[in-house]
């Protein structure tokens, strides 16, 4: 068979797997929609059915039935269920307002239906059907036979809960009947349309591969004659417009080419190795048998050697066994295993992240990357991932302002109401009433301007300041509530300056809304503590006070928007979110201890100025060794 004849083929069939695989995805994802959708369905109509039962059934603690007779509450459950008009109803509607569902009904923890939409199967046990789940779950063609040859009926089920306990559970029997009547002739309008297609694409994909191969035996006729000796081809004057000296004229500009690509490349290495240099992250790039060839100004300060003793080493040599780095490294590369993110600690003493990625082309492994980050860099990193967590959780904080507004608005709306039936009659309560809607206006209008200016991105207008001063202003802010409640303030204050870099203004706010909830928090008076001291790498500045404490229960959700413990003195539960709010602007974190009847002590962390500081320190020498041996 012909080269030209064999090309032809594999092009062809190639566009014909591709069209087929297409098609095969088209049919399996039209047949995952409609089982998705059939199994939705009868979810909802599950929930829906758990809601009204739920509804229907009173507080049986407050009717004569005996509580402590399982019987006697069935029976009474059974009795509310069966009663109950909009529970009944929506029964008596699923099976003819939704096609592809059989039956539906409500079981008691034994199996035994309360209410079942065939009267024949009341208070009978149900006879145990398959999960709908297994045919959501099962693969494409698994689904077709199960859809076609499998169980004609299966359950989606709900358990359900009266009282506060488990009672039984909510069954909607889906059929997969009537589920393939409707999903039939969309497959076989799906099938079709493929067929066609495929069989479309293999008649244009073999024209276009003759069109598009027909000049390669032109081509080939002429360098069949050059490579003859009949070299009056590049001598005729037609030489430079026939195919040979087309392809001639053209590998001359390739090669001109090459040495243009060679010199941009020689420019590019360049740009790579002063981009190295700037990485905060190590990088080294090993080749098919473990040779560095390029590497990242970052590396010396993890391995605390300079780059010029790496490049050209293998990793034998440049990593040992004495070192969980080295160990770890060592044996990656004996078994050809990849590394997954991991931290370790570092020669230095310093905890690392390491990961080592194995590069292959064609199955064949041709090199590997080693990756190494600072865990502190990381974890600011997390930090804002967390932030943009916390934005992220906007709806949490509409369903807030939905809940807050929603009783102004009934409240303006019925009032509103009873002003216009009032406005042609002299009463003296009209007043009254214009009264509360106004009040109730202003509490919806400050409660949108909170949110609004809660989530407004901000402009932080960041400087070295000292952390001791922004502490001597905020006690100095909050004196006077403490001297209200009888609250003395002392403050614990090193002698050594404290510098961090942040918005002056905004850090003053984060520590006073902590400093004023301690005041609250003592409304018998009592001493309150503001101290600042460096721990390692980061400003810690405590705030302690002697009040009741925060309730266990209630830990986890000071840091919200609109929680507060204190509506009854007029908290917005503000304050602490805000506080979260700065701290994450500012790569700093909050966290609290509290003992009931003792007191509270929150903590604001917040990274120390020196340590940027040392860092742009460190990253200096090595951009200048870089620069030295680029320019002898």
């Amino acid at each position: 068979m012909r080269r030209r004849t064999k090309i032809v083929l594999a092009i062809t069939l190639m566009v014909a797997a591709l069209v087929t695989s297409l098609s095969y995805v088209y049919v399996a994802e039209l047949l995952r929609q409609r089982v998705i959708t059939t199994h939705e369905t009868a979810a909802l109509l599950a929930a829906q059915l758990a809601y009204l039962a739920n509804n229907a059934v009173p507080d049986l603690g407050s009717t004569p039935v005996d509580t402590t007779n399982p019987e006697a509450v069935r029976r009474a459950t059974a009795y509310y269920l069966g009663t109950d008009r909009d529970l009944n109803s929506m029964l008596e509607s699923v099976v003819g307002s939704w096609p592809m569902i059989y039956d539906a009904a409500i079981t008691d923890a034994d199996g035994k239906a309360i209410l079942h939409t065939n009267p024949e199967l009341l208070n009978k046990p149900l006879t145990a059907r398959p999960d709908f789940q297994i045919v959501q779950d099962a693969r494409p063609r698994e689904k077709l036979r199960l859809i076609y040859k499998g169980q004609p009926l299966y359950d989606v089920r709900i358990p359900l809960q009266l009282n506060g306990a488990p009672f039984g559970s909510v069954r909607v029997g889906v059929s997969t009947v009537f589920l393939r009547n409707e999903l039939t002739p969309r497959l076989q309008q799906a099938a079709i349309f493929s067929a066609a297609a495929i069989l479309l694409s293999l008649v244009i994909a073999a024209v276009l591969s003759h069109i598009a191969l027909g000049p390669l035996e032109h081509i080939s006729r002429s360098l069949d004659s050059v490579s003859t000796g009949d070299e009056h081809v590049l001598e005729s004057p037609e030489a430079a417009r026939d195919e040979y000296g087309l392809v001639t004229l053209k590998i001359a500009h390739l090669g001109r080419q090459m040495r243009d690509t060679k010199e941009i490349f020689s420019a590019l290495k360049d740009n790579v190795d002063q981009i190295m240099a700037n990485l905060q992250d190590g990088l080294m790039l090993f080749t098919r048998d473990s040779r560095v060839v390029l590497v990242s100004a970052s590396v010396e300060r993890f391995l605390g050697r300079p780059r010029r003793e790496l490049l050209g080493r293998t990793a034998k040599e440049i990593f040992t066994y004495d070192s969980p780095l080295g160990a770890l490294t060592l044996q990656a590369f004996e078994m050809h295993k990849t590394i997954p993110q991991r931290e370790i600690e570092a020669g230095n003493g310093k905890r690392v992240q390491v990961a080592l990625d194995f590069i292959q082309e064609r199955g064949t492994q041709i090199g590997a990357l080693l990756t190494i980050r600072d865990t502190e860099s990381v974890r600011r990193i997390e930090d804002e991932i967390e932030t943009s967590r916390r934005l992220s959780a906007s709806g949490r904080l509409t369903r807030g302002v939905a809940h807050e507004v929603k009783n102004p608005i009934n409240a303006i709306v019925l009032h509103l109401q009873l002003l216009q039936n009032k406005l042609q009659q002299v009463d003296p309560d009209t007043r009254r009433h214009m009264d509360i809607i106004d009040s109730e206006i202003h509490r919806l209008d400050r409660v949108v301007q909170i949110l609004v200016d809660f989530t407004r991105p901000r402009d932080l207008h960041l400087e070295e300041t000292d952390l001791r001063r922004i502490v001597e202003d905020v006690a100095l802010l909050a004196a006077p509530d403490a001297e209200q409640h009888g609250v003395a303030i002392t403050r614990e204050i090193p002698a050594e300056p404290l510098l961090v870099r942040a918005d002056t203004d905004f850090m003053k706010q984060a520590i006073l809304n902590v400093v004023l909830n301690g005041v609250q928090a003592m409304p018998q008076g009592g001493h309150l503590t503001i101290s600042t001291r460096r721990e390692e790498d980061m400003v810690v500045t405590e705030i302690r006070d002697e009040g009741s404490g925060i309730p266990a229960d209630v830990q986890e959700k000071i840091f919200e928007l609109y929680f507060t413990t204190k509506k009854e003195k007029g908290g917005s539960g503000i304050g602490l979110a805000q506080t979260y709010q700065i701290l994450q602007w500012h790569y700093g974190s909050v966290d609290f201890e509290s003992v009931d009847g003792q007191g509270t002590t929150f903590r604001l962390r917040l990274p120390l100025l020196e340590n940027r500081v040392e860092s742009l320190q460190e990253a200096a020498p090595a951009q200048a060794s870089e620069t030295g041996k680029g320019n002898p």
